[in-house]
């Protein structure tokens, strides 16, 4: 708990002094490093109005949710983690398959064509790992329509906190910790799901989704004092076990 307490403050320290340029990148030389990916989805609903690209939703939270989670892994795991730029990625873009895991935000609203589902389906059976975050309520209709055009057969199998990806450094074991009373989701109380290989709960995870959540804002604001230390230091637990998942599955 210190560590990353300490962490945490040390991260927001840097980010105010150095700013964010050079996060978000559209391309990187690969060079090894673990590599934070967001993925950038251009088509979508809100509603019923078509989602223009003044909204970019995909975005919400950077890039100090990825700076923060990034520079705390680095600093406190053997990762050797990029720590300084991050990737956004188009859907069907080739450079994601150099990397183990990507980040979806706002899958509520995505919507993406046929060739960008072929795309990342086979990402996600070469071994990519996708994680969903940030959506709620009714927005899971159009999730779990979009995720099916990507992998038709796939069972969304609720997980609790026994699941290995919530136990790999932290033992996180309790996961339905309710949302701070002072977070926009305040009083919702996550769920998470996994999507794996042949549907078989023991096998490989090809996507987790968090549910009635968003650890994005979490990590954004590490260390402003808008949001109990305790749930920030949950949300960064999960986040460095998600993506030592991906590294090592």
């Amino acid at each position: 708990m210190a560590a990353i307490l300490l962490g945490v403050v040390c991260v927001v320290g840097v980010s105010a002094q150095f700013g964010y340029r050079g996060w978000g990148r559209r391309e990187l030389t690969y060079d090894g490093r673990f590599t934070f990916v967001r993925l950038r989805w251009t088509r979508g609903t809100f509603g019923s109005m078509p989602l223009g690209r003044g909204i970019n939703m995909w975005l919400h939270e950077f890039p100090s949710a990825e700076a923060n989670l990034m520079s705390v892994l680095g600093e406190y795991t053997a990762v050797n983690a990029r720590t300084d730029t991050s990737l956004i990625l188009s859907l069907d873009d080739d450079e994601l398959f150099r990397y183990p895991a990507a980040m979806m935000w706002e899958p509520g609203f995505w919507v993406m064509t046929d060739e960008q589902a072929g795309r990342l389906r086979d990402y996600m059976h070469k071994g990519g790992f996708l994680i969903f975050n940030d959506f709620e309520g009714q927005q899971w209709e159009n999730f779990e329509a979009q995720l099916k055009r990507v992998l038709p057969d796939a069972q969304l199998m609720e997980l609790d906190g026994t699941h290995p990806v919530f136990n790999l450094l932290f033992e996180v074991g309790k996961v339905d910790i309710p949302n701070p009373p002072n977070h926009h989701l305040g009083g919702l109380v996550p769920k998470f799901f996994g999507v794996f290989e042949e549907n078989d709960p023991s096998g490989r995870m090809l996507a987790l989704v968090n549910y009635d959540t968003n650890l994005g804002e979490y990590w954004q604001l590490a260390g402003t004092g808008l949001l109990p230390f305790e749930a920030e230091n949950h949300g960064f637990q999960l986040g460095i076990n998600y993506m030592l998942y991906g590294m090592t599955h």
